[in-house]
């Protein structure tokens, strides 16, 4: 039960979650633990942080629910700050400092380099649905990102390691050394999987958007569903099966990218 599934009061029986918290290494947050917080700029709206610093990551992920009216007119980001919200569905509207707008339907998405706020508004009467995103920024000399305004329908997917029945979204440019992070949308149709055991440098966030699954997270499996949160730290061993057997399990993530990991 919670707020995001909308039930509230007792359960039938046993407390009991799917959650799993390894700080620093790994987590899944099930959508129905999910609790509703108040983040500064945020007008009817039910937002919940997802990974933050806190549980080990280098950024901050939210799932954020505008309602009629609901908006930011304060900013999302700030100083040394990049942004990126998705729409799930419904209709956002993002605006820059400048006053400049975007209407972003489902599968529309935004960045926003270093130092330029995000301004949000509903676009509907209906609740609109987002999975933003925040990170500091690490700069590169002579190389800058830029803003980015997409749609998940407009880009060409590709075979995922070669495997046709695992598609790849790639929403920001991949070869552009003014970007530190890339988003990316990846589906596994019913059946299909990672066809190996990952473990890497980079982290992800992970908001599951459809299907069921059992994730691999530290040779530990456990299953996912759609409206679940994925945190993976750097090194944590990872992969993922399919098992729904009417629609993909598919989940929007965030990769550090770019930069050399220093000494």
């Amino acid at each position: 039960m919670g707020y995001k599934n909308n039930n509230t009061g007792f359960r039938d029986g046993l407390l009991e979650t799917r959650s799993m918290i390894k700080k620093n290494n790994y987590a899944i947050l099930t959508h129905d633990g999910l609790v509703n917080n108040l983040i500064p700029g945020f007008e009817n709206t039910r937002i919940s942080i997802l990974g933050s610093p806190r549980m080990g990551a280098s950024f901050s992920d939210f799932i954020a629910e505008f309602e009629e009216g609901g908006k930011n007119i304060l900013g999302f980001g700030g100083p040394g700050i990049e942004t990126f919200v998705y729409v799930i569905k419904g209709a956002l509207i993002v605006s820059d400092d400048n006053g400049k707008s975007d209407q972003l339907a489902s599968g529309g998405y935004a960045f926003f380099p270093v130092n330029e706020k995000m301004y949000f508004e509903n676009g509907q009467k209906e609740t609109t649905e987002a999975f933003l995103y925040q990170r500091a920024y690490e700069p590169l000399a002579g190389h800058q990102a830029h803003k980015v305004i997409g749609d998940k329908d407009a880009v060409t997917p590709i075979a995922y390691e070669g495997m046709e029945d695992a598609l790849l979204w790639n929403l920001l440019p991949t070869d552009d050394l003014g970007f530190d992070m890339n988003f990316h949308i990846l589906s596994f149709q019913p059946g299909a999987s990672h066809g190996y055991i990952e473990t890497h440098y980079q982290e992800h966030g992970a908001y599951l958007l459809s299907g069921k699954g059992m994730y691999n997270l530290d040779n530990n499996w456990y299953p996912v569903e759609k409206g679940d949160y994925i945190f993976m730290a750097a090194y944590t061993p990872q992969a993922a099966y399919a098992t729904d057997r009417t629609e993909p399990l598919a989940y929007v993530y965030s990769k550090d990218a770019n930069r050399n990991p220093g000494v």
